[in-house]
């Protein structure tokens, strides 16, 4: 009987040992074990880490930063010296309401076009030349199921006699500057001054693409987050929108040193009553 029982404890022995080793030497893939749901999270996590580290701003040494628009949300920052060749303007996405469009204008002696299909209010800009259209900015042209007129850029600064000319351009268009951007031509970007976008989102492959187009043609130069919309599960970013202004190579100067910029005082919250929520470098 000890035999017997020796016997079978050797035999399970070897068999378990056999079982380790077939495993050790083929480990279960780390996909295999986790859900779909998880996995969509893991790979939005490295999309975002990946983006991050794309829209971090380089120090431009010729840039004066300066705000033009709301004191709050619908202010952005532009390198305010670097202005001087601007002929015309264009605010994307405006609700009614355009503090930076009038602040450009009047400031820099321009017309500034504004365009919003979702709210038809018209602005005052008292002392500034700007002109309301009813259309919104798209990566192609179309009409919606409510007749809301979408256009693209480069048919845009055409009609309003702006192709080849330097321009300096505001977007916030909760989420169609994606599109947009990734199907501008190049010489249309190249046009662009100075440009200030509302981005939305951060967890798909698209963004990282246009974000790298972008900088073809732009020096980042300013990361701020959008404190209406902090949230722990968009980590490592803090917000689900940020601010970004992207500064033509034709004009800005990278910092010799190349160091990275630090946080400009001029960004302010969007929403002035809870604190501001911005990525740690």
């Amino acid at each position: 009987m000890r035999r017997v029982v020796v016997a079978a404890v050797v035999f399970l022995a070897s068999v378990a040992a056999a079982v380790y080793g077939w495993r050790v030497a083929h480990p279960p893939a780390r996909t295999e074990i986790r859900s779909p749901i998880l996995k969509a999270q893991h790979r939005e996590g490295q999309l975002r880490q990946v983006l991050l580290k794309e829209l971090q701003p380089i120090t431009l040494s010729n840039c004066d930063l300066r705000r033009f628009g709301e004191a709050n949300d619908g202010g952005y920052l532009l390198c305010g010296n670097l202005l001087g060749d601007v002929q015309s303007g264009y605010s994307y996405g405006i609700s009614g309401y355009d503090g930076w469009g009038c602040d450009i204008s009047r400031k820099l002696k321009v017309k500034v076009h504004q365009y919003d299909c979702f709210d038809l209010t018209e602005p005052a800009c008292e002392g500034g030349d700007t002109v309301f259209h009813g259309e919104c900015v798209a990566g192609a042209p179309s009409t919606d199921n409510n007749s809301r007129v979408f256009e693209t850029p480069e048919h845009q600064f055409a009609k309003n006699g702006d192709a080849g000319k330097h321009l300096v351009v505001k977007m916030d268009v909760e989420g169609a500057e994606w599109e947009t951007f990734v199907a501008m031509p190049d010489q249309v970007l190249d046009q662009i001054d100075q440009l200030a976008v509302e981005f939305h989102g951060s967890g798909e492959e698209r963004f990282g693409d246009a974000i790298r187009k972008l900088k073809r043609f732009f020096y980042i130069a300013n990361l701020h987050f959008n404190n209406y919309s902090c949230a722990d599960h968009f980590a490592p970013f803090p917000s689900w929108a940020y601010e970004v202004l992207l500064v033509n190579k034709r004009l800005g100067k990278p910092d010799a040193s190349a160091a990275p910029a630090a946080p400009s005082s001029l960004n302010t919250p969007n929403n002035p009553k809870v604190p501001d929520c911005q990525a740690t470098r």
